[in-house]
């Protein structure tokens, strides 16, 4: 009790005043002379309008959350709006997939790329199927553009291939429109090379490239790519002929494993003609 007896006596000034001013505001709601109901009614008047113009400030916190909902809103519309985008592409990639599947006249397995290795001259991919798949050394791997490769080893649940970029690959081919055979190698860059074609033998810019029925490991007509480039090289009697791959060898996430063996009596014969050569 005694110290708001003080607090009272410190503030007693600030108390008198209120007081007054509460005392004064009881007494002119009392008056009800014209003079005073004139002064009411532009008092209310003047709050009315302040009011109105209060509201229209915006409540900077209220914004600051309203903001924040926002933005989270739109990242969470963004993620959906990628991800139904992922989803259509992968379903029209797998639709196309499966259709190129089942036209296939080979025996496929499909197989997802589940590891990349491109080191220097050797570039190399990894696939979720083996042994337990059927999949089986120098395979042919294919995509729904073209030839990628071939099996090089194979376990019981995993396999490597061989890309079309590595520089121990080879594939007999064969320019589709002309049937000018040639070899089909890699000598680095994003293109394969064309040899043993003469330089009066008929080949153009834009020819399809296709394996022939020489290789003992590709299935012919299988596509490979179209010659890019062309050139005379002098002192040689061969054209330097360039092909770019039809398949995205570095884009690569499904393939198929064409389920096709070298026929061995072929592969035998051939090689006791070269050890007799």
């Amino acid at each position: 009790m005694q110290r708001l007896i003080n607090i009272l006596l410190i503030f007693k000034e600030y108390f008198v005043l209120a007081l007054l001013i509460m005392l004064s505001t009881v007494l002119l709601s009392l008056n009800d002379n014209a003079q005073m109901r004139a002064v009411r009614s532009y008092t209310v008047g003047f709050i009315g309008l302040a009011q109105d113009y209060l509201v229209t400030v915006p409540n900077v916190f209220e914004l600051n959350r309203e903001n924040a909902v926002l933005r989270q809103l739109n990242v969470n519309l963004s993620d959906e709006v990628s991800r139904l985008r992922d989803a259509r592409l992968e379903n029209l990639r797998l639709r196309g997939l499966v259709g190129f599947k089942e036209q296939n006249p080979f025996t496929l397995v499909a197989a997802d790329v589940v590891g990349k290795s491109y080191h220097l001259l050797r570039n190399t991919i990894t696939l979720n199927v083996g042994l337990r798949d059927s999949v089986k050394i120098d395979m042919p791997i294919i995509s729904e553009s073209g030839l990628v490769g071939k099996i090089i080893a194979a376990g019981s649940r995993y396999s490597i291939g061989q890309l079309m970029l590595n520089k121990d690959f080879r594939a007999s081919a064969k320019v589709q429109r002309s049937r000018v055979d040639g070899i089909v190698s890699w000598e680095g860059g994003d293109v394969l090379r064309m040899k043993n074609v003469a330089k009066m033998q008929d080949v153009r810019e834009g020819d399809v490239v296709t394996t022939s029925e020489y290789s003992n490991i590709f299935p012919r007509n299988i596509k490979i790519g179209y010659i890019s480039k062309i050139s005379q090289g002098a002192g040689t009697l061969f054209k330097d002929i360039e092909v770019t791959p039809s398949a995205d060898l570095i884009g690569l996430e499904q393939v198929f494993v064409i389920r096709a063996v070298a026929d061995s009596e072929r592969v035998a014969m051939e090689k006791n003609m070269t050890r007799t050569k």
